[in-house]
């Protein structure tokens, strides 16, 4: 990369690892403190081949180990101060108080559906075919947590290429036959009682929890460029 790229160069040069990477990412990773790009005399940014270190790491964190921003900063900030990130040649999981780590929010549907960017009758359809369900109720109305978001932001992208809530009902299922595995699996642990026990189990859970996420998603990516590749 040359040093002083715009911010569509640096789109252009990510946009095949990072297909859905934009110029409104960019910037709004910039209003989050993550990156500081300079400045040319006439105002435009300019990127240098560290900024796009730091982007690729950022957007790696986030879609193959779906840490939070406020995880990844801190990270960046162990980069800046001479502390080693993690490679690709290294373990990449992140730690269990990392990986199970959330944003306390409690959302109405009405204001889940404007987050996800769904209607709410949208919203009422994927309720009702259980891809997501309330964590806690507030004077008898249903609330919903981070994690309802992000299903829903997910499958606002499927619901958009022609698939309904049943078959999104489908690949819930699917990650909850994931979750019958690694029940069985730390069961022992997890109702030994001890905290010792309990920790273990956890750091268990997040290692395995990631571990799956990825080995599905290249069994997937593997099995739909042979769907593409097919005819050619």
């Amino acid at each position: 990369m040359t040093e002083g790229s715009t911010i569509g160069g640096v789109v252009a040069l990510l946009k095949e690892e990072f297909p859905e990477v934009t110029v409104s990412k960019i910037r709004f990773l910039e209003t989050q403190g993550l990156i500081k790009p300079g400045r040319t005399e006439s105002g435009y940014r300019a990127f240098t081949d560290e900024d796009l270190s730091r982007i690729r790491y950022i957007l790696q964190q986030q879609r193959d180990h779906f840490l939070p921003l406020k995880v990844i900063k801190s990270n960046l900030a162990a980069w800046e101060r001479g502390e080693e990130l993690a490679g690709d040649d290294g373990p990449m999981g992140a730690p269990a108080g990392t990986y199970f780590a959330t944003t306390p929010l409690a959302m109405t549907a009405q204001e889940l559906a404007r987050s996800a960017g769904l209607t709410p009758d949208q919203v009422k359809a994927m309720i009702d075919h259980h891809v997501v369900s309330a964590s806690a109720t507030r004077s008898g109305e249903p609330l919903f947590d981070e994690e309802a978001l992000a299903v829903l932001r997910a499958a606002k992208r499927l619901l958009g290429q022609g698939l309904d809530p049943r078959h999104i009902r489908q690949v819930r299922l699917g990650a909850e036959r994931s979750l019958d595995l690694l029940d069985n699996l730390t069961k022992p642990l997890l109702t030994h009682g001890s905290e010792a026990s309990r920790k273990k189990a956890t750091e268990i859970l997040a290692e395995c929890g990631q571990a799956i996420s990825e080995l599905q998603n290249a069994v997937l990516r593997g099995e739909l460029r042979k769907l593409v590749e097919h005819d050619n």
